[in-house]
C-alpha cells in the first residue's frame, strides 16, 4: 500500500529543509531565493519501523505573471489532489500572509489529513509567535525548527500514527500485482488496452483508492494478477496542466503499489532522463523490472537491430541491468504475453528462497576461486551466508571486517549469485556483518 505525504506551502518558508530532514539527506535545492524548488522532488522517510513517501512541491502562488510560480502553482494542486497526507509549511517570522490564508482555505476543503508546520519555531518568543496560525482553522498544529530538527520527531510520530490508521486494500493473497508505468506518450494506455479489450468479461475491477486509481483483476490465457492501471484511467481533470508531473506522482504510487513493474520506454526516443529517474524509483522500492520497448514496428531495423538496441539500453541502466528486455508494439499486440510471462517470471524470482545449506555451498566455491581482498593487511575471511526472510532477495555474509569489503567485491558477490540463481529483473541487496 502506498503512503505518500505532500509538503506545500508558499515559496521560502523552508518546505525543501523539513524535506531534507524527513528524508535523511540533502537531496532538494535549498535556497533563500523564492521559488528555487520549481519540480518536485521525491524521497522515502522510515520512522518507528513504518516507510512513506516524501514529495516536495515548489512554493505556491497564484494568479502569479510569473511563469515559473504559476507552474509551481500547478504542481502542488497535482500534489494535494495526488497525496495521502499533507503537511502544510509556514514561516513564524512572517507570520500569517495572505497566501497562507489562501492555501489554507484549499485545505480546508480537502478531505485527507492536513498537518500546519509552523517552521522557524526556534525560541520561547516564536513558540508564542505561531500561536497566531491557528486561526488558519487547521486543527494538527506542529512547532517545529527544520533546520536543526526541533519538534519533527512529534511531526512524524503523528504522521506514521495517522499513516498506520490507514486500511489496507483488500487483495487476495499470492497474486502479483503488476504495474505498467512509463512517461508520457509512451503507449501505456495502448499496452493496457490491448490486453483487456481482448475479452472484457473476463476482468473484474475491484474497489480502488480515493484517487480513482483502479486494481483489475486478469485471469486469462493462465496468468492470474491484478494490473495496477497509470494508463488513463483515473480523472483527466489536471492532467492537461502538468502532463509530466501528474505522470510522475502517478508512477510514485503505482509503484509502491506494486511488485513488478512493467517500464515502458519509446522505440524511436530511447532511454531519457525521465525514463531513469523512474528506473531510480522502482529499483529505491526494490521492486521487480521488466522492460518493454513499445513502438519497435516503427523501427528501421537491421540484422543486429535488437542487440545493439539492447547494449544501449543497459549501459544507460548499470550497474543494475539484469533485467528482462523485450521488444513489443501495442498497436500490433507484438509480443504482448511474451511480456506477461516475463513479468510472472520476475515476480517469481522476486520470491525465490534458496537454503542456507546450497548457497553455503555454491558460495564457498565461489570464495575460494576469489577471496576477498585483504584490508590494510588484515585477510577477510567470510565464513558464513544466509538468505534473510524479506520480500525481497537480500543476503547477509558473516564475516570478520565487515565495514572493510569493499562495494566492488559486494557487486561480485551479487553477480555470481545471479550467475547461479536465476534472478532476472529483481534488485538484490549484499549486506556484511559481524560473525
Amino acid at each position: 500500500m502506498s503512503r505518500i505525504l505532500a509538503i506545500v506551502g508558499r515559496p521560502n518558508v523552508g518546505k525543501s529543509t523539513l524535506f531534507n530532514r524527513l528524508i535523511g539527506t540533502r537531496k532538494a535545492i535549498v535556497d533563500g531565493v523564492s521559488g528555487v524548488t520549481r519540480d518536485r522532488h521525491y524521497g522515502v522517510s522510515i520512522w518507528n519501523g513504518l516507510k512513506f513517501s516524501v514529495i516536495d512541491t515548489g512554493g505556491y502562488i497564484r494568479n502569479s505573471d510569473d511563469i515559473f510560480e504559476e507552474e509551481i502553482r500547478k504542481q502542488v494542486d497535482i500534489a494535494i489532489d495526488e497525496a495521502d497526507m499533507i503537511a502544510f509549511v509556514v514561516d513564524v517570522e512572517l507570520g500569517v500572509t495572505d497566501l497562507d490564508e489562501e492555501v489554507a482555505k484549499l485545505l480546508r476543503k480537502q478531505k485527507k489529513e492536513v498537518f500546519l508546520v509552523v517552521n522557524k519555531v526556534d525560541n520561547n518568543q516564536r513558540q508564542y509567535d505561531a500561536n497566531e496560525f491557528y486561526n488558519l482553522g487547521i486543527e494538527n498544529m506542529f512547532n517545529i525548527s527544520s533546520i536543526n530538527g526541533a519538534g519533527t520527531g512529534e511531526l512524524l510520530d503523528a504522521i506514521v500514527e495517522k499513516f498506520a490508521d490507514k486500511k489496507e486494500e483488500e487483495f487476495e493473497l499470492d497474486i502479483p500485482r503488476f504495474a505498467v508505468v512509463g512517461r508520457p506518450n509512451v503507449g501505456k494506455s495502448s499496452f493496457v488496452n490491448a490486453l483487456l479489450d481482448e475479452n472484457r468479461n473476463i476482468v473484474t475491477p475491484i474497489s480502488g483508492t480515493t484517487r480513482d486509481s483502479l486494481h483489475t483483476r486478469y485471469n486469462k490465457f493462465g496468468y492470474d494478477f491484478y494490473l495496477v492501471d497509470t494508463a488513463g484511467l483515473r480523472k483527466r481533470a489536471k492532467v492537461d496542466e502538468d502532463i509530466e508531473f501528474y505522470s510522475n506522482m502517478r508512477s510514485v504510487r503505482a509503484i509502491e503499489d506494486s511488485d513488478v513493474c512493467i517500464l515502458m520506454l519509446d522505440a524511436e526516443r530511447g532511454v531519457e532522463a525521465q525514463d531513469l529517474s523512474i528506473f531510480n524509483l522502482i529499483e529505491k522500492n526494490n521492486k521487480g523490472i521488466v522492460i518493454l520497448v513499445n513502438k519497435w514496428d516503427l523501427v528501421e531495423k537491421e540484422t543486429n537491430s535488437v542487440r545493439e538496441y539492447t547494449k544501449i539500453i543497459k549501459g544507460r541502466l548499470a550497474p543494475f541491468n539484469d533485467i528482462p528486455i523485450l521488444f513489443i508494439s501495442a498497436l500490433t499486440k507484438q509480443r504482448l504475453h511474451k511480456a506477461l510471462e516475463a513479468a510472472t517470471e520476475v515476480y517469481n524470482n522476486k520470491n525465490k528462497r534458496i537454503t542456507t545449506s546450497k548457497l553455503n555451498e555454491f558460495m564457498q566455491q565461489v570464495l575460494e576461486e576469489n577471496p576477498p581482498p585483504t584490508h590494510r593487511g588484515n585477510q577477510i575471511k567470510i565464513k558464513y551466508v544466509t538468505q534473510l526472510p524479506t520480500h525481497t532477495p537480500q543476503f547477509a555474509f558473516y564475516c570478520n571486517y565487515p565495514d572493510h569489503v569493499k562495494e566492488s567485491y559486494k557487486r561480485y558477490l551479487e553477480n555470481k549469485i545471479r550467475e547461479q540463481y536465476n534472478f532476472s529483473g529483481v534488485p538484490i541487496a549484499i549486506y556484511m556483518r559481524k560473525k
